[in-house]
Parts: structure tokens; C-alpha cells; sequence
């Protein structure tokens, strides 16, 4: 009688290993390509065939003539994709937030009067958010104008053109992606 359940455990084991580990994700991928190619295939962005970026993970702009990204916990590596789980008493947590602070209100030039975003303070949950918000990326025009030599009003401009509404206009807030920010800025002349 046991060994009957036994191997009755074990074909349904290999059955259902079959369906839910080969079968099931071979069918959704090939809906996902049919459908949805470029999502299903990462959302790259390519220019003269070499990949840029994707759409959907953010990358590491530190560089003072581009617009900056949300802070990672994990430095932008989408292996370890998390955030770095420090509670919000932690000691350690709270010096990250003031050399962020710091180097924001220094590098942009602003008093320490000016309220800062707190999508460019705090790391994200994932450590790989694209977007920062619209005060974010305006808070960042200034900074971009010096290092470019581009009037700040143009650059408003293009801020404003990447502005993304909220997901099927009602979920989450307008926010701005970074990688195609900084791609359209760089074709600004």
C-alpha cells in the first residue's frame, strides 16, 4: 500500500514538475512574444544596434550633466534586486539619507531651506526604479543648464515632454523616466 502512494506521489510530482515548471512557462512566453515583443524581450532600448538601457531598470547616472536617478541600495545590479532592509531607526540608514542630502543640495546648488524630493533621497524598494518624479527631475534643471551650457528653459521644456501620466491614469502618480530623459537630452542641441 505505500509503495503504491509512493510512486503515485512521485509520477504526480513529474507531472505537475512538467505543466508548471516547462509546459506553462513556454506557453506564456510565447504569448508574451506574439503580443508583447518588446516588454517579453526586456524593453531594450538600442541605438546603431548596441543596447543602451532598458526601459524597465534603472541605471546609474552620477555624472553632473545628467538628470540623477532614484538612490539604490544595491548600486543598480539587478541580481541582488532589493532594498537594504535597514529600519528606519537605523543609524546607518539615516547617514545614507544626509550624504545624500548633502551632496544634492551641493552639487544643484540649493539652500538648506529647499525641500528636496524623497525620490531622490530614499532608495527605492527594488533598487532598480526608473522613474523619479516630476519635482525631481525639475529640481535637477538648474545643475544641467551650468554643466551643458543649455538654457534652463529648454530643458524645462524637455522635463516636461517626458512626464509620464499615471498607469491607466489613475494608478500611482505622473512620474519621469530617467534613461529616456537623459537620452532625449542628449540629443538636445
Amino acid at each position: 500500500m505505500a509503495q503504491k502512494q509512493i510512486l503515485t506521489a512521485v509520477r504526480a510530482l513529474a507531472v505537475l514538475s512538467l505543466l508548471t515548471g516547462l509546459v506553462y512557462p513556454l506557453i506564456v512566453t510565447g504569448i508574451a512574444q506574439v503580443l508583447f515583443p518588446w516588454r517579453a524581450n526586456g524593453s531594450l532600448l538600442l541605438s546603431n544596434g548596441e543596447v543602451l538601457g532598458s526601459e524597465l531598470i534603472g541605471q546609474n547616472f552620477s555624472e553632473p550633466k545628467y538628470f540623477w536617478p532614484r538612490p539604490s541600495a544595491i548600486d543598480y545590479q539587478a541580481l541582488p534586486s532589493g532594498g537594504s532592509n535597514l529600519s528606519p531607526t537605523s543609524q546607518l540608514l539615516l547617514e545614507q539619507v544626509r550624504q545624500r542630502e548633502n551632496a544634492l543640495r551641493t552639487q544643484n546648488g540649493l539652500s538648506s531651506e529647499t525641500a528636496l524630493p524623497a525620490d531622490l533621497i530614499f532608495a527605492s524598494g527594488s533598487g532598480l526604479d526608473p522613474h523619479i518624479s516630476p519635482a525631481a527631475a525639475r529640481l535637477q534643471i538648474e545643475r544641467i543648464s551650468r554643466e551643458r551650457g543649455i538654457q534652463p528653459e529648454r530643458i524645462a521644456v524637455l522635463v516636461e515632454a517626458q512626464v509620464e501620466p499615471p498607469q491607466l491614469f489613475f494608478l500611482g502618480e505622473p512620474r519621469v523616466n530617467v534613461l529616456l530623459l537623459n537620452l532625449a537630452l542628449d540629443r538636445l542641441k
